[in-house]
């Protein structure tokens, strides 16, 4: 089976000056490959396009331009959630940790302590990020929508994003705990957005 799969073309190259010798990623990085002989129906030439991604446009939205341009509610919301989730399983991971270095066992034995540690690891670990992630998913589903709404990005519309993610995460535990939670993620969210606002 070893038979024309294990042959390579080397008459990509623009000039055939290597002759036998296989491209190398440096080759191909300093232009000796030439696109057009990919394909000759694809009429190719040297004008190959390559992706490219509008950076510089952001948000329109008034009070959008803090120390981390955002280019939209899609932007936010992949960011926010993917990185709180990370945070989240991290913290998570490490609360983990100490929860099985610390947990007594019947017998000392080195292969129980690891099993104990992942054990804590993956089960603290992956709550927490998950419930970050989800908390981060609403939060920025809510403050796009009070922001597209408002027509302005302030610190008062996070704040109001942030009571309602807290309120909607503890609802089924009743008031008190729906009403601490709207507090403290609101108070979070506040003091995110100042500090955002501050650099």
């Amino acid at each position: 089976m070893a038979g024309s799969a294990d042959k390579v073309d080397y008459s990509l190259l623009k000039d055939d000056k290597m002759g036998d010798e296989p491209t190398s990623g440096t080759d191909l990085l300093l232009g000796s490959f030439d696109p057009s002989k990919l394909h000759p129906l694809a009429g190719i030439e040297d004008k190959l396009d390559y992706l490219l991604l509008d950076d510089d446009k952001t948000t329109e939205l008034p009070g959008a331009g803090t120390a981390i341009p955002s280019r939209g509610w899609s932007d936010d919301l992949c960011y926010g959630t993917g990185t709180m989730y990370l945070s989240g399983l991290a913290l998570g991971g490490v609360w983990g940790l100490r929860e099985g270095a610390r947990r007594p066992l019947a017998v000392s034995n080195a292969r129980l302590r690891i099993n104990s540690i992942l054990n804590s690891v993956t089960r603290r670990g992956t709550f927490i990020g998950n419930s970050a992630g989800c908390l981060a998913l609403v939060y920025n589903a809510f403050n796009s929508s009070i922001d597209q709404f408002r027509g302005v990005h302030d610190t008062y519309g996070s704040m109001a994003a942030g009571a309602l993610t807290g309120a909607l995460y503890k609802s089924t535990a009743g008031v008190k705990p729906a009403l601490a939670a709207a507090t403290f993620i609101s108070g979070l969210a506040g003091v995110w957005s100042y500090v955002k606002r501050s650099i």
